[in-house]
């Protein structure tokens, strides 16, 4: 059974090298999440250390899916907003492991975020993610409201433009 989880800062500064090899994992196997090809776990250290910092400053919530002890998945919100936006939160990063998906890591994640986010007064959640991607198509599924696409907004990890959809969904 995964557990899933929100870390502290002090817990994620600790779970660097593992956070780092899901990203590095994601980004080889192609998910458009910043990075680009070549992307190794070094690469990542940089990242997560930024994260770490948001997560110690409060103006993130950093949440992981663990299998056996072994960190497989993570999703971010982010908290901090312009002072006309407390009620709303960014969902961000939401990454499985390749070796770990097909058994509802993402749904977990996405599920605890969800409840993380409204504990902390959030009702609005936004996010985007590639067009044509896997993970395009978890979202709907899980209650999300496709609102768009926005043409050549990134670029794939191995180059090329790609489209991102936007999405949003309200909390109870």
């Amino acid at each position: 059974m995964p557990d899933i989880r929100s870390l502290s800062a002090e817990e994620a500064h600790a779970a660097i090298p593992a956070l780092s090899e899901v990203l590095a994992d994601c980004v080889r196997g192609g998910a458009s999440v910043g990075f680009m090809q070549p992307y190794g776990p070094e690469d990542a250290e940089r990242y997560w250390l930024d994260v770490v910092d948001a997560v110690a400053g409060g103006g993130s919530l950093l949440l992981v899916a663990e299998l056996d002890g072994r960190i497989v998945g993570t999703v971010q919100v982010g908290a901090a907003q312009m002072p006309n936006q407390p009620h709303r939160g960014d969902l961000k990063k939401l990454l499985v492991h390749r070796s770990a998906r097909g058994r509802g890591l993402a749904r977990l994640l996405m599920e605890a975020a969800e409840r993380e986010a409204a504990a902390r007064g959030k009702t609005l959640l936004v996010l985007d993610t590639a067009t044509g991607s896997n993970a395009e198509a978890i979202y709907p599924r899980l209650g999300w409201q496709r609102v768009g696409v926005i043409p050549d907004y990134a670029l794939w990890p191995e180059g090329g433009f790609c489209d991102t959809t936007l999405f949003y969904k309200r909390l109870a």
